[in-house]
């Protein structure tokens, strides 16, 4: 059995190397004279592949995901990993799925410009605090990181872009639905310029034990970060800050066509916000949020309520002519980021459509898809994404 497991986990690492493409780190050493810069006060950092052929003059941008850190000892964490620092980040980055360069695993956006932006702020692009605590070196300065970046990029040629999209899974998808609007106005109004936000719809809901655990995170990260200023001001004008760190808050007053991709049974929010730390100290959903395949009646029900609750956060977004969105019922996190879930034989589908199939029609305007799939377990094209877990870290 473990040599099988030794075997397997081998082949697919090879599997998953040789269809990816390695693209060396930028470190953009001129931040720091903007104040732009990681946790720790390091460079912000990216790569880029560029373009060619019908892409030269086409860009779309991934903001990388990571969680945020709420308080200074959960971000002293974080400073000594690439999550903090650039130090710590490595000099390549595998590009796969959506970022990849053959049009066998990615046909719509395989010739592009291509561009990882790494994430090293812990407030989802949004902080921006000018004091530094000497006693811990902090830096909260997530806001100046998205805007140096996006400066270079522009310099880079982006300035001239016939077409492009910003994207981001999870931290990084979020950053994408809180930046949407402000990526359309640094682009020539000539341009197709859409996002797409991949299990990045977090929901303000209360956990098992009936606490607003969620609510109380977000609002220590925005208050630590300084995030309110860059929060879009559709929403802060109405609400508190806080509560405009969740998308069914914001997305419906952003002017720029989004397309959400996420699962119904998200596992990081199963984890996190309905089974949210210290919610169940004796362990009982410990086997469940592992996999939903180990879950009782009983918990099934408690997450099928889940589910409704999260579809009534993203029907109350109301109508909308360019909003498109892909929810499956695959117990993932983060689906354009592997290529088993973006494009291939076995990946998951969706009225017949994968999720790169259905960006690219909805992103081409040739279908403005916006599906919901059935409740678990209905659907059997879900992968294991057990298996599948190889960060671009390890490889």
């Amino acid at each position: 059995m473990v040599t099988a497991f030794l075997f397997f986990f081998v082949s697919l690492l090879i599997f998953c190397t040789t269809e990816s493409l390695l693209v060396n780190i930028t470190i953009l050493q001129s931040a720091v004279a903007k104040g732009a810069v990681c946790l720790d006060g390091t460079p912000p950092a990216y790569h880029l592949d560029r373009g060619s052929g019908t892409g030269l003059k086409n860009w779309v941008i991934s903001l990388e995901g990571g969680g945020w850190c709420q308080n200074v000892t959960h971000c002293l964490q974080r400073k000594n990993t690439h999550l903090g620092s650039s130090a710590k980040m490595g000099k390549q980055s595998a590009f796969s799925a959506m970022m990849s360069n053959d049009p066998k695993y990615n046909p719509e956006f395989y010739n592009w410009n291509r561009v990882s932006v790494r994430y090293c702020d812990g407030g989802s692009f949004t902080g921006d605090v000018e004091a530094v605590d000497p006693g811990t070196g902090l830096h909260y300065r997530g806001a100046r990181i998205y805007k140096a970046i996006m400066e270079e990029l522009l310099a880079q040629g982006m300035n001239t872009a016939q077409n492009a999209i910003l994207s981001g899974c999870s931290a990084g998808g979020l950053a994408t639905i809180l930046h949407c609007d402000n990526f359309r106005a640094l682009l020539p109004k000539s341009a197709k310029v859409k996002c797409f936000s991949d299990a990045g719809y977090f929901v303000d809901l209360k956990d098992i034990t009936g606490k607003a655990y969620i609510e109380q995170y977000f609002n220590d990260v925005v208050t630590l970060h300084g995030s309110a200023k860059n929060l879009p001001p559709s929403c802060t004008s109405k609400l508190k800050p806080s509560l405009c760190f969740f998308p069914q808050n914001v997305a419906q007053q952003i002017q720029t066509p989004l397309f959400i991709i996420n699962a119904a049974y998200d596992h990081w929010q199963v984890r996190n916000i309905l089974v949210a730390p210290g919610a169940d100290p004796k362990g009982t959903w410990t086997s469940c949020k592992a996999d939903i395949k180990n879950c009782t009646s009983s918990q099934l029900k408690v997450l099928q309520v889940f589910r409704d609750k999260f579809l009534k956060t993203l029907e109350g977004l109301g109508p909308s002519s360019t909003r498109g969105y892909y929810i499956n019922s695959c117990f993932s996190h983060c689906q354009t980021q592997q290529q088993v879930y973006w494009f291939g034989p076995n990946s998951p589908r969706l009225f017949n459509k994968t999720i790169a199939e259905a960006v690219q029609d909805w992103f081409l305007d040739r279908h403005l898809f916006r599906q919901i799939d059935c409740p678990y377990p209905c659907d059997k094209t879900c992968v294991d994404e057990a298996t599948y877990i190889i960060s671009s870290e390890d490889i």
